[in-house]
């Protein structure tokens, strides 16, 4: 989730680095558009329009390639509906963040018997750092790609990050730097060259905090919810159950007088489904050894 919440932000921030970066073309007419799509809402990671293009150019970050659903399947239907939902050139791109030998980081289309479907792959791993140290809004993922010196690489980028004159820039892209460091990188390592303190004042790490809490209180609800209606479920069901076996024993009494201990706890033990099975039987039964031959029959 912090992954997702720092690269959306870097997207919406600066929109041009990765339209520069990922379609090697100029924009200045951009309009983030919504990630939640119409129909059964899903939400993607990151969706630009270029108007001056009509064009879409639709991102999803992956940290590692495990998907509920199938990332293919998940492009196709991404497709699908943005294009329903804006008739257009639709540019998809899946950039895998953290280094894996998973055959999955190679697959680039959905294929079925009547259907197929592609979109392009970037492994950031395997890419040249130079075009991402050029611009803000990718330094944080030029911490992930390709070099023969990890350190010197991470060092290379907070220089850069040092050099960003204004200073609320400076720290939201430190931060974002430090987050997307974390995947490659050990915290000991960030530490020495880029400012801890930045975390604590910047506005996106606040953000992503707060958003991080929030789904964290969503699902403690839902959970509670869930809790509460199986709870609720199961306490129904047994006060059915004792229901049910009052009234078989009242029958029982009526019917065959007394009934001993040791019957009475195997009583005790049957689920309301045996207890309504018994209730339409005991009118037939003429004594205590008839009461104990259905219940050996039952646990037999």
């Amino acid at each position: 989730m912090t992954y997702d919440n720092t690269l959306k932000y870097l997207v919406e921030q600066y929109p041009e680095d990765f339209i520069r970066y990922l379609l090697a073309s100029e924009a200045t007419d951009i309009q983030i558009l919504k990630t939640e799509l119409n129909q059964e809402p899903i939400r993607a990671d990151s969706v630009t329009f270029l108007q001056t293009a009509n064009q879409i150019l639709h991102l999803e970050f992956q940290t590692l390639p495990a998907s509920t659903a199938p990332l293919p399947l998940r492009m196709l239907d991404y497709w699908v509906r943005l294009y329903r939902q804006y008739n257009c050139d639709i540019e998809q791109i899946v950039i895998f963040l953290k280094p894996t030998t998973s055959e999955a980081v190679f697959i680039d289309q959905f294929t079925a018997r009547n259907t197929t479907h592609r979109y392009c792959v970037i492994r950031i791993w395997e890419q040249d750092p130079e075009p991402l140290l050029l611009s803000s809004g990718l330094l944080p993922l030029a911490t992930l790609a390709r070099t023969d010196s990890p350190q010197s690489l991470l060092q290379q980028v907070a220089v850069q990050v040092s050099m960003i004159e204004e200073e609320a820039t400076k720290q939201s892209i430190s931060v974002c730097t430090q987050l997307l460091a974390g995947l490659v990188f050990e915290p000991e390592l960030i530490r020495q060259f880029l400012r801890r303190e930045d975390m604590r004042e910047s506005a996106i790490y606040q953000e992503i905090l707060e958003e991080g809490l929030q789904e964290g209180r969503q699902r403690g609800i839902e959970q509670g919810i869930e809790q509460g209606l199986e709870q609720g479920l199961e306490q129904g069901l047994e006060q059915g159950r004792q229901s049910e076996l009052r009234l078989v024993m009242r029958l029982l009494t009526r019917r065959l007088g007394s009934i001993n201990s040791q019957l009475q706890s195997r009583l005790q033990e049957l689920s309301l489904a045996q207890l309504e099975n018994l209730g339409e039987v005991l009118l037939d039964f003429a004594s205590e050894a008839d009461l104990m031959n259905w219940l050996n029959t039952i646990e037999s």
